[in-house]
């Protein structure tokens, strides 16, 4: 049953993502010429729900669909990985045309060469977890 309900938020995810725009190739290309606002209030909307959504389970101990209570680890103070991360993601994004949750939305409209950077994403991420402990903390 719950593989249902997964399946059933997929598809509801990858339609409001293809509704929005937010895996239209023209749109992101858009945002990283800084055209239009479009894709930065989508960005921004999901931020702020996010927010409001962490804070929300933290106050009142909310529980994963498991019964299980949900732990947030703290983040390391180092963030100069995280921005290194953070600019290899966004060129990889720009360059694609998409991020990880449009690249899927992309494979279910019929948008096959998408599945060449589905694959190459795979192999990076393969390659990370194979060189993770070998690089520079």
């Amino acid at each position: 049953m719950r593989t249902l309900i997964y399946l059933f938020i997929g598809i509801l995810f990858g339609i409001t993502m293809f509704k929005s725009e937010a895996a239209s190739w023209f749109r992101i290309y858009e945002m990283f010429k800084f055209e239009s606002f479009h894709m930065y209030g989508i960005i921004g909307s999901a931020l702020v729900i996010g927010i409001i959504m962490v804070q929300a389970i933290k106050r009142f101990k909310m529980k994963s669909i498991y019964g299980e209570t949900i732990h947030f680890q703290p983040k390391e103070k180092r963030y100069s990985r995280y921005i290194f991360g953070g600019i290899i993601f966004g060129l990889g994004w720009a360059l694609a045309g998409a991020c990880p949750g449009p690249m899927f939305t992309l494979v279910g409209v019929g948008y096959i060469p998408i599945l060449i950077v589905i694959l190459f994403s795979v192999l990076g991420t393969f390659l990370y977890g194979i060189l993770r402990n070998k690089l520079p903390h």
